[in-house]
């Protein structure tokens, strides 16, 4: 079996792409920091960058929705590969690809606490929201058109 469930931070905006052919599959990747459950002796929290993958309406969701600093919930599977970079030396690589993303917070946490991991390696976690303090996430504007019911 190969599940992987991540929670992290986006550490930019998703670079979206579309393959070429009469198709044109949206291809969505992003990298996200994921904090290691232990940090180093000194007390300074440490986390792992993973590249994610997604595909389809998948990534054309990240490409709508998802930016920097945004806490996100990835489900997908490991995928290894490899190829010749132009110096001739045999490059290899780990990516998740996707296929199921969520958001981890609400769109206010998001907003008033989304730090940035691409200049910090180990910022502090934002404050739970006020506005959702009966549990549930809000639902970002705009997306009651991907919902798939109503």
């Amino acid at each position: 079996m190969n599940k992987v469930i991540l929670m992290g931070r986006l550490t930019r905006d998703p670079d979206v792409r579309y393959s070429a052919g009469e198709s044109g599959t949206s291809v969505a990747r992003y990298t996200l920091a994921v904090d290691r459950r232990f940090g180093r002796r000194d007390g300074e929290a440490t986390a792992d960058f993973i590249s994610c993958v997604a595909f389809g309406r998948s990534a054309e969701f990240a490409e709508k929705y998802f930016h920097q600093g945004l806490k996100v919930l990835v489900t997908g599977r490991i995928q290894t590969g490899s190829y010749t970079n132009r110096d001739g030396n045999k490059v290899y690589t780990t990516d998740v690809v996707v296929e199921d993303q969520e958001f981890a917070e609400s769109k206010a946490a998001s907003q008033a606490g989304g730090s940035s991991y691409a200049s910090a390696p180990a910022p502090a976690r934002p404050a739970p929201s006020a506005a959702s303090g009966d549990g549930f996430m809000n639902i970002p504007d705009g997306i009651d058109e991907e919902l798939p019911f109503n």
